[in-house]
């Protein structure tokens, strides 16, 4: 989708559909109080008058009007999309708004949508700055656009091609600048998305390699993709466990961003992903039912290359190493077995209960190894439990984190990147969910009582005392169910935020120069 920027009056420009978002304003109060339409001229209020007093349409999130030939307007359509109640406005409310416009767009088989930049019908009705409105709008109209069906012989070419948003010239500079990272981060987002979707049979551990590598190549960052060899020459013992059992050669990624401009002693980030690019289960094989969405196990991988992407383009002044630990888990005579006991890269043993606890031994090397390289921060991302879902459903993913500061920081950036996360237990009183009889811990808990934070107990081993956060990622990285700013398929959860995580730190780093 080609988006643009565009500084005039709306209701003179000619397009095919011209996007307005509305609130509603409804109160205990005021149970009578009609939308109202944010950004709009007189023109624009008066074509949507009849509409909107009439209460047929309540500007419920995502809810679509359309209006044909308005009067005294250029477009053919007005779309009027709403935002829901005004007291829960939020960026990301824009976000979701501006994906339900174009997929209302793209089911219309309309080729070419104009929004019109949102401005307080209220003082109150808007909380953030036109920097991050452009942004979510931006973001939210990329992410919207886009189906998987890739792999269909006869697909549908709906696509939306043409997108601008029109804004007022007072905002040009802070619309640009929200307007062009919100192209950047939902570029990136989409990038992972398009790995996730991914069939098992295309995107194996070898070739998850070679597309980072060729975005980094585009991208201006470094990166080297290693193998079975390496993996063994660096004893990462847990990771090579996994790998083992299938015929696909696993593949360690390295990714590196290195501005000159960074300082000598800042902070160096380490981003870690579990790449399971298609998951058995192994010998401790999973039911059929369901086996073969098991290609997204590879999401978090996703999630650390796509902020890869973004992180290159937004040029942040902080260094950032990724490391993704990518396999097969597959049940063939090599696999790992139940009672097998491995040696991570640390040093540390573990007891192998399960071997589809898998993606905590390839994430444990992959944190040590992120230390290795002089990782000061970490934070991973995976598709870890199934138990994250009981824990919170589909609407937030689990943050674990063995530092209160280190956490906290992360969880401020969700204002921006819209993303939800819970902040769910992490501490020693746990640990003996893990321990192990005849090693230094196992892989699985005791019982299946908080089989998430047995999972992020077991990592925090390797992240030992260096900031970490961990992200399971396992109930929002597939998109179960249709929303109307957001197709079936991969949700590329996690890169919006990782994105904002690593921004913090250029931040923090200058306030802290500043003194």
């Amino acid at each position: 989708m080609d988006s643009k920027l565009l500084f005039a009056d709306a209701a003179t420009i000619a397009t095919p559909v011209l996007v307005v978002f509305a609130i509603d304003t409804q109160s205990e109060k005021d149970s009578d109080a009609r939308p109202l339409l944010l950004g709009a001229s007189s023109a624009l209020e008066e074509a949507a008058r009849t509409l909107l007093a009439s209460g047929e349409f309540k500007a419920a999130l995502g809810e679509i009007a359309v209006l044909h030939a308005p009067a005294a307007l250029k477009t053919e359509r007005l779309m009027l999309v709403g935002l829901g109640k005004a007291n829960d406005g939020s960026a990301d409310t824009l976000r979701k708004g501006a994906g339900a416009a174009v997929r209302a767009a793209k089911a219309r088989a309309v080729r070419e949508l104009a929004i019109v930049f949102p401005r307080p019908a209220r003082p109150d009705d808007l909380k953030f700055a036109d920097a991050l409105a452009a942004r979510a709008i931006a973001e939210g109209a990329e992410i919207g656009e886009l189906d998987w069906d890739t792999y269909r012989s006869e697909r549908k070419e709906r696509s939306v091609e043409t997108l601008t948003i029109i804004a007022d010239e007072a905002a040009r500079t802070e619309v640009e600048r929200g307007f062009e990272a919100g192209r950047i981060v939902a570029a990136a987002q989409n990038f992972a998305r398009a790995l996730v979707n991914e069939p098992g049979n295309v995107l194996t551990p070898t070739e998850l390699g070679r597309r980072a590598k060729a975005m980094c190549d585009v991208a201006g960052l470094r990166c080297e993709v290693y193998s079975s060899q390496k993996i063994q020459e660096l004893e990462m013992g847990a990771f090579w466990a996994v790998a083992k059992g299938s015929a696909e050669p696993p593949a360690l990624i390295v990714m590196a961003y290195e501005p000159a401009n960074a300082a000598a002693d800042g902070p160096v980030l380490g981003l870690v992903g579990k790449g399971i690019t298609f998951d058995t289960g192994g010998i401790s094989i999973k039911p059929a039912d369901g086996m073969e969405k098991m290609k997204y196990d590879m999401a978090g991988a996703a999630a650390m290359i796509g902020a890869m992407h973004a992180i290159a383009r937004l040029k942040p002044a902080v260094k950032v190493i990724s490391v993704v630990c990518s396999a097969e888990n597959m049940p063939d005579g090599r696999a790992y077995k139940p009672g097998d006991v491995v040696t991570a890269m640390s040093g540390k043993t573990i007891e192998v209960v399960n071997t589809d606890a898998e993606g905590r031994l390839v994430l444990s090397d992959g944190l040590h190894y992120a230390k290795t390289l002089g990782c000061t921060h970490l934070i991973n991302a995976a598709t870890l439990t199934g138990a994250v879902s009981i824990a919170l459903g589909q609407l937030n993913f689990g943050v674990f984190s063995n530092d209160d500061a280190a956490c906290e920081q992360f969880m401020r950036g969700l204002a921006v990147s819209g993303e939800k996360g819970w902040r769910l237990p992490c501490t020693d009183d746990y640990r003996d969910h893990i321990k192990s009889e005849i090693a230094d811990i196992m892989n699985t808990g005791k019982n299946r009582y908080g089989g998430a934070i047995s999972g992020a107990m077991f990592l925090k081993e390797f992240a030992g005392e260096t900031p970490w956060v961990h992200l399971d990622i396992a109930g929002l990285a597939w998109n179960e169910r249709p929303k109307p700013w957001l197709a079936y398929g991969p949700s590329g959860v996690g890169v919006r935020s990782i994105i904002e995580w690593v921004r913090s730190f250029e931040a923090k780093t200058t306030a802290d120069s500043r003194g």
